[in-house]
């Protein structure tokens, strides 16, 4: 089976501690927020993702929760990732006419099986048809085209994101 097909709605994710970035393919980088969400501590309805609940944090009543649910770049708040996923995917999908997606995610190399599954049931509940995790390592390495069916000696830093809203940058050096 091809991953990706002419006829079909691709999404990519990097859900990561400080921010998001879905891709839609053919379109590039569609939404690129802080992992923050605002939710209504009563309700458990979602009040603000993104941007929006990053400027609530610290500011909130005491009925409002708002949070960075990814730590370290797992989940440390299924509940809370699992409805930030879902509307920021459910964002994409309206506007992009994307449906029920195929989701490939980015995840840490040391990423646990249990984590691994809350990742996959997140992206599931947020509406995704079939969800495929991709070790960011190996993802950064096919990013920077290396060939990765070849036995050569690459490195790869993934200087990772901090929660001032910096970004991940990558680094190749050809190890031969």
């Amino acid at each position: 089976m091809k991953l990706f097909g002419w006829n079909t709605k691709d999404i990519g994710v990097d859900l990561g501690t400080a921010n998001i970035i879905i891709t839609v393919k053919g379109r590039g980088i569609v939404l690129n927020e802080p992992s923050v969400v605002a939710i209504d501590k009563k309700t458990r309805e979602i009040l603000a993702t993104g941007t929006e609940a990053k400027e609530m944090l610290g500011r909130t009543p005491g009925d409002i929760l708002a949070i960075r649910p990814m730590q370290d770049g797992v989940i440390a708040d299924y509940t809370a990732t699992g409805l930030m996923l879902k509307n920021m995917l459910q964002k994409v999908c309206q506007r992009y006419n994307a449906g029920k997606p195929r989701v490939v995610v980015g995840v840490p190399s040391g990423i646990t099986e249990v984590e691994e599954r809350a990742v996959e049931e997140s992206v599931l509940q947020a509406g995704a048809k079939e969800v495929y995790l991709i070790e960011e390592p190996m993802a950064a390495a096919i990013g920077a085209n290396l060939d990765v069916s070849e036995p050569t000696g690459n490195i790869i830093v993934d200087i990772g994101g901090r929660n001032n809203g910096s970004c991940c940058h990558f680094t190749r050096r050809n190890c031969d």
